[in-house]
């Protein structure tokens, strides 16, 4: 008896699942249909709406092609402005920033002062920002960011979102520093192959230092001018060795009064006992 209750509440369970997922499958069935229907509908003002109910429910996918069509059908009208904008948000939304960033830039062009103008200043920058690649590969969209960054903040100094626009800029800022950072530590590691890779280091790190003063990678970039410097004291013909000596400790000395205690001092230290210990009437105290 035990059994045959077990199966009658087995069948019954089975039944109702059965009878769900009947009715899902209905409305799945019926939820493509009007999809299908309304992209051969021809009537502008039903896909419109249908496109912007879509948006309200984050469908933004589905609502794509709506717009891209609106935005041709309504050219010249009001709701062509804002047909633009909720492309622009859709393919922002579905992670196509590259697409993102072209529409709210494309929106800022056509209407400078419309409604919208604020916000898609806002993330046709932020979009560029979120398609910044990895700090090893190239860096023309994390430049082209900190352009509409810069854009941005020059025409809404005011705006709410000044903050986040600042810290973008500077995160993406210190992307491409980090980016110099790396390029500085190949031509060290690089030595004298094929050229004279030291002086590469310093004139790479030299620049960072003056496009980038504020950067988290500082000491490193100091570092390695002070390290360049010795190793082609090192390699010098006898003629510039003393004008390579004195190069070094003037770049030791300005690494060391900015970071006494710093990272690199104790290998900066070696450098300097061995370079002062071979120039020529080094002045006391030097």
């Amino acid at each position: 008896m035990q059994n045959m209750s077990y199966l009658c509440t087995f069948n019954n369970a089975m039944k109702v699942k059965n009878i769900v997922y009947i009715f899902l499958c209905a409305f799945l069935l019926s939820s493509c249909s009007e999809y299908s229907k309304m992209l051969k509908n021809t009537d502008l003002e039903a896909r419109y709406d249908y496109a912007k109910m879509l948006y309200e429910k984050k469908k933004f996918s589905k609502a794509l092609p709506f717009f891209e069509s609106s935005v041709q059908m309504y050219k010249g009208t009001a709701l062509a402005e804002e047909a633009l904008y909720l492309l622009a948000q859709c393919s922002y939304e579905t992670k196509d920033y590259y697409s993102a960033s072209q529409y709210f830039l494309t929106y800022c062009s056509t209407y400078p002062k419309g409604e919208f103008a604020e916000l898609s200043r806002y993330y046709a920058a932020y979009a560029l920002y979120m398609s910044s690649p990895d700090v090893r590969l190239d860096q023309s969209d994390t430049k082209k960011a900190i352009l509409e960054l810069n854009t941005f903040l020059e025409y809404y100094p005011q705006s709410e979102k000044k903050d986040d626009a600042l810290e973008y800029l500077y995160e993406l800022q210190e992307k491409l520093s980090q980016k110099e950072l790396l390029a500085v530590k190949l031509y060290y590691n690089l030595g004298n192959y094929m050229g004279n890779n030291y002086l590469s280091s310093i004139v790479t790190a030299q620049n960072a230092l003056r496009d980038y003063p504020y950067t988290e990678g500082r000491e490193e970039f100091m570092y390695y001018i002070v390290a360049s410097r010795y190793e082609m004291a090192l390699l010098s013909v006898p003629s510039k060795v003393q004008l390579r000596y004195r190069e070094v400790v003037d770049d030791y000395f300005s690494y060391r009064n900015e970071y006494p205690e710093g990272k690199y001092i104790k290998q900066a230290n070696r450098f300097h006992e061995y370079v002062k210990a071979r120039i020529s009437d080094m002045p006391e105290g030097e």
